[in-house]
């Protein structure tokens, strides 16, 4: 069978030779299932993951059809974070050189005035939820004209609780458009507005590229006290590694977690929502350049991230269930390298961090520590002629 190119999946000319001027020769398997359906025009519902090719995927159709006459925006994209926000812009940015295309984006934590004066002029605008609800709200933005949708890491967007704000946009968007879906998991709350967003959907499942496999993860749960959990740290950031990326709960614990680690002759940058946004871009291009190597961010900060060079996810704090502890660890291992994930525990967290492990498989290496091992959670019987209490069972995994 001839493999896929660019070329056989019904792209016009400059497209391929601006893609092949990047060195983007072959789709990834994400592209050449997703792209010739959307040139079609029919919805896309597709799970696919982090560093699976998805941007280019809804990228390049959006450009290939877009009406550079038509409306202001004709396509929305919708993502989560204000880091994601930039980096889909520039990819579309750079198809849209040949085309007489304008791109914008819209997020907080900077100025409304010119991202507003750029969305007006926008052919294609990328957004996140709480900020285009904001410049509708002022009149700023309609999205009459728009005729292609995109909702990407949406799993992310209900995560974050941007629900309510997504429900309100869509209702300004005509129904008569292309919707487009994409999200590392289709189970649960994600499938419901999935079903409910598109029509007819091509479903699509695709998997990382080889090189972004992942590689191997050693997960280490390691008792601490109030008084030792800052030494512990330090210990862990001195010892040989590549750059390392440490989670707490709060914007102010990543702030004074960054100042008592200074105090140790440890440098370390910390990045969370209160930041303005080129303090945040600053302190990522101070972490993905290697001049600072440990970086503090809470769960909302790291969302965006997307680095293959971490090799330790330390949680600082705990996180508070199974799934943000996969989405916090999973940012090590990236490209087949090896990682290592650390969750230092405190005597009154060891039952909650016990629970978290052994929902993900862990169980094992937190036995190994020797700490507490939490007992069955106990829930009220609501049988007949019964008022026993019960353990219950394990969620179990889909």
């Amino acid at each position: 069978m001839q493999e896929a190119s660019f070329a056989t999946l019904g792209l016009s000319a400059d497209i391929v030779r601006v893609l092949a001027a990047q060195g983007i020769e072959s789709p990834f398997q994400i592209q050449a299932r997703t792209i010739p359906a959307a040139l079609n025009g029919q919805d896309v519902l597709a799970k696919a993951p982090t560093g699976s090719g998805k941007t280019l995927a809804f990228a390049i159709p959006i450009v290939e059809r877009a009406d550079p006459t038509g409306g202001r925006p004709s396509a929305l994209i919708l993502v989560p974070t204000r880091e994601l926000a930039v980096q889909v812009t520039e990819v579309i940015e750079e198809l849209c050189a040949t085309r007489g295309l304008e791109v914008a984006s819209v997020y907080g934590g900077v100025p409304i005035p010119p991202q507003a004066a750029k969305a007006k002029k926008a052919h294609i605008l990328v957004a996140t939820p709480g900020r285009l609800q904001d410049l509708m709200d002022r009149r700023h933005v309609n999205l009459d004209g728009v005729k292609v949708l995109v909702l990407d890491e949406a799993d992310r967007m209900l995560d974050m609780g941007f629900k309510p704000q997504v429900d309100k946009i869509l209702r300004k968007v005509s129904r008569d458009r292309q919707t487009m879906f994409f999200s590392a998991t289709l189970d649960g709350a994600v499938g419901e507005l999935a079903r409910a967003y598109t029509n007819l959907p091509v479903r699509i499942e695709a998997e990382l590229p080889s090189e972004q496999n992942p590689g191997e993860i050693d997960h280490q749960f390691i008792s601490v006290t109030p008084d030792n959990k800052v030494e512990k740290l330090v210990e862990l950031l001195r010892a040989e590694r590549g750059l390392a990326l440490v989670f707490v709960r709060t914007k102010r614990g990543a702030d004074r977690l960054a100042q008592r680690l200074e105090k140790h002759d440890v440098r370390a940058v910390a990045m969370h929502g209160d930041k303005t946004q080129a303090a945040r871009e600053k302190a990522l291009a101070h972490f993905e350049s290697g001049k600072v190597t440990t970086l503090i961010a809470t769960d909302v900060a790291a969302r965006g991230l997307d680095l293959s060079d971490i090799t330790h996810v330390i949680n600082f704090d705990p996180p508070e269930d199974e799934k943000a502890y996969t989405h916090r660890v999973g940012r090590t291992g990236r490209a087949g390298r090896s990682g290592t994930g650390v969750t230092l525990v405190l005597p009154d967290q060891q039952a909650d961090v016990s629970r978290v492990a052994r929902l993900n498989g862990q169980h094992e290496a937190w036995e190994e520590t020797g700490m507490k091992v939490a007992a069955p959670r106990l829930v009220y019987s609501s049988r007949k002629r019964s008022s026993k209490w019960g353990p219950t069972r394990p969620r179990r995994k889909i």
